[in-house]
């Protein structure tokens, strides 16, 4: 019964618990109310930011008199934004943001988690108030109406209804159609060795005539369609390996449904990590691999390199890890989201349907990125009634999967709530693990304004394991500083190499010391695994083997499930 009533409160609150809501308001007001002198430095905040708004609420005779109100602001770059009175709304929306950071921080008492919360729901409401948002008060919109006889209002209802009907439907984003899976995305040839139940293993097509003795293993994370990797063939990590004479192996994981609903983190270890380095053992026998893991796939990466250090098996030659953490205790705006009244609810809920909607997570992440995700859109579309441009990464993201319930529910208990695998209590087959038994080699790339993954978060791996550990701080996103290639302009990164057992950096002391490189880092990972190689080049290994034969080509069944 209690959680049929939690599953049903979910679907009204769009899963977000206001149990957990609840509690952090209470907890800000509370402690809010027992601060006089907070209250007074918000109330002379108040008065200071009403007089420097009246200063600028009078017209003035000439534009060359006219001053910007406040520092330049990205939502209102446009020079209409600086004459009046749009200065002056523009001014005000931006005090009341600065008011309420102020009042929602800082605030003696209040728990971080609590503090984030309260702060993040006052964001956005603040947003959703910008004067950017309605056509009305956005002299952008006004100036194109007028330009175009409200031709752009009529394109903003079409581009309105057509999305209304894409998301009823269950269709994907306008843009999108034009691309496909197997022709423009994930196209680098090759051949699915493997399947279970889980995970297909693709083993790509060689380019070169020799290729480095020791193949490399993708492992993506199953929260994304692994193609992030295989996008356009311009911009394909895999594509980019493979032309470097890597023999590459990928895994593609199945879009869980029903009938997945209780394989839990022990068979995505056992599925989809082992079973693959299972079958790459079978096809290039007597080699070693080179692992590497994305964001949560690392993350099982590392458990599962960490339960074969405890068991005696040295199966890898290295560990590289994309924006992958190891220690949550900084994970991020996702903890926004986790907490225990949060997590049982939406236990609940994926017990009723036996996984979590895709689209859960994708509203999550537009929440914590509001203004690009959503906002400044909807702006563009439907009031200047301009549709952005699809470009292969946001069709990747559109691409959205499901997860199954009770690995879910044990990955965001033992790792984001009670941060196990950090602690030495992560279980794998009933026993601990530690990072401080592996050995392997790491190359690990964080990126500098990562949301998911911060990269002060990653980088704390350096005090987990004592093994040879290059960091690498590229430039861009979760998910543009990887897709980084070679020839992208406006590119670089910092790096340094600790060896093993090494003295331990703060981050902040790594910032001045790691030395800046120009361009793309996939270059440098290439030459690191090649260092790494035992030996000489040697011919390609065949497509598949006796025992894992070729069952299809590329990219297989299970990425083309939604």
């Amino acid at each position: 019964m209690d959680i049929k009533m939690l599953a049903g409160l979910a679907k009204m609150t769009h899963s977000l618990s206001p149990m957990s809501l609840s509690l952090a308001g209470i907890d800000w007001v509370g402690h809010l109310a027992f601060a006089p002198g907070k209250r007074l430095e918000l109330f002379s905040l108040g008065l200071e930011q009403m007089q420097q708004l009246w200063q600028n609420a009078l017209p003035r005779p000439t534009d060359a008199q006219q001053a910007p109100a406040a520092k330049p602001d990205r939502r209102f770059a446009d020079p209409a934004w600086q004459q009046w009175p749009f200065n002056v709304t523009s001014q005000a929306f931006l005090n009341t943001e600065t008011w309420w950071k102020s009042a929602t921080q800082n605030l003696p008492g209040v728990s971080k988690h609590h503090e984030d919360v309260v702060s993040f729901m006052a964001r956005q409401g603040v947003d959703m108030l910008s004067p950017g948002n309605y056509p009305l008060t956005n002299p952008v919109v006004l100036q194109k109406t007028m330009e175009t006889g409200g031709a752009n209002l009529q394109q903003g209802m079409l581009n309105f209804l057509d999305d209304l009907g894409r998301t009823s439907q269950g269709l994907p984003p306008a843009g999108t159609e034009d691309y496909v899976v197997g022709k423009n995305l994930a196209a680098t040839p090759g051949k699915v060795v493997y399947r279970n139940r889980l995970i297909e293993l693709i083993q790509y097509s060689p380019t070169t005539d020799k290729v480095q003795p020791e193949p490399v293993l993708i492992v993506p994370a199953w929260i994304m369609k692994y193609y992030i990797l295989d996008l356009s063939q311009h911009n394909s990590l895999i594509k980019y390996m493979v032309s470097q004479g890597h023999t590459v192996f990928c895994i593609s994981w199945k879009n869980p449904g029903v009938d997945e609903a209780i394989l839990c983190m022990d068979d995505y270890l056992a599925l989809g990590v082992e079973a693959a380095l299972d079958a790459i053992n079978a096809i290039v026998p007597k080699q070693k691999v080179h692992a590497a893991g994305y964001c949560l796939g690392g993350t099982l990466l590392s458990i599962a390199n960490a339960a074969m250090a405890r068991d005696g098996q040295d199966r890898l030659a290295s560990m590289t890890l994309f924006t992958a953490q190891t220690d949550f205790t900084e994970p991020g705006q996702l903890a926004l989201f986790i907490d225990d009244s949060q997590l049982a609810m939406l236990e609940a809920q994926m017990r009723e349907t036996g996984y979590l909607q895709a689209g859960q997570m994708v509203g999550a992440f537009q929440l914590l990125n509001s203004y690009d995700m959503l906002w400044s859109r909807m702006v563009s579309e439907y009031l200047l009634g301009e549709r952005g441009k699809m470009i292969d990464l946001m069709a990747w993201n559109a691409d959205a999967t499901r997860m199954p319930a009770l690995m879910h529910a044990q990955y965001l208990r033992r790792l984001f709530l009670n941060n196990d695998l950090a602690g030495g209590r992560y279980p794998v087959r009933g026993k601990p693990v530690v990072m401080a038994d592996v050995r392997t080699p790491i190359f690990c790339v964080a990126t500098y304004t990562d949301h998911v993954a911060p990269w002060r978060s990653v980088y704390k791996l350096h005090y987990m394991t004592p093994a040879e550990l290059t960091f690498v701080l590229t430039k861009g996103g979760h998910n543009a500083g990887i897709v980084s290639e070679p020839g992208r302009k406006n590119r670089y990164y910092q790096i340094l190499k600790r060896e093993v057992g090494g003295q331990y950096l703060s981050h902040e002391d790594w910032l001045q010391q790691a030395p800046r490189e120009e361009g793309s880092w996939w270059p440098t990972w290439s030459n690191w695994l090649k260092e790494r190689s035992s030996g000489p080049a040697v011919t390609p290994p065949t497509l598949g083997s006796k025992d894992y034969p070729v069952l299809m080509d590329a990219p297989g069944e299970y990425v083309l499930e939604k």
